[in-house]
């Protein structure tokens, strides 16, 4: 199972393995806070990618494509195959620093993680319940 959480949340028991998927630490958290089992900044947004998009949602389906297309990139494959391999023994967190929980690179990266697991993106408001 895979499921999204901020950084700013409490760390549960239920977390399993727990990757940080953006390019800059989360502002005022400390290391010790996250507790990271992996920190992949090779599937976070590139640095002109993220400051286009700027977390504005009218930007949301352009961020979304090229978003995506980012995320085929040799290295970003790889990571993705080593995220899904440990999700089908483990859960996995994908920890993100956005405000907005519904338009960020968290959201997109677990629609994919899912799709490639075959099972049905869930909605935030599902994942939250």
């Amino acid at each position: 199972m895979i499921k999204t959480k901020r950084a700013y949340e409490a760390v549960g028991k239920t977390d399993g393995y727990r990757v940080l998927i953006d390019r800059l630490w989360p502002r005022g958290v400390s290391k010790a806070h996250l507790q990271l089992d992996e920190w992949a900044k090779e599937l976070a947004p590139s640095t002109e990618l993220r400051k286009s998009f700027a977390h504005d949602p009218a930007r949301w389906n352009d961020f979304r494509t090229k978003y995506l297309k980012e995320l085929q990139s040799r290295p970003a494959r790889e990571r993705i195959a080593d995220l899904l391999r440990l999700a089908k023994r483990t859960r996995v967190t994908i920890v993100y620093g956005a405000r907005d929980e519904e338009h960020n690179n968290a959201v997109v990266l677990k629609e994919l993680l899912d799709r490639k697991m075959g099972a049905e993106p869930r909605s935030h408001a599902a994942k939250a319940a």
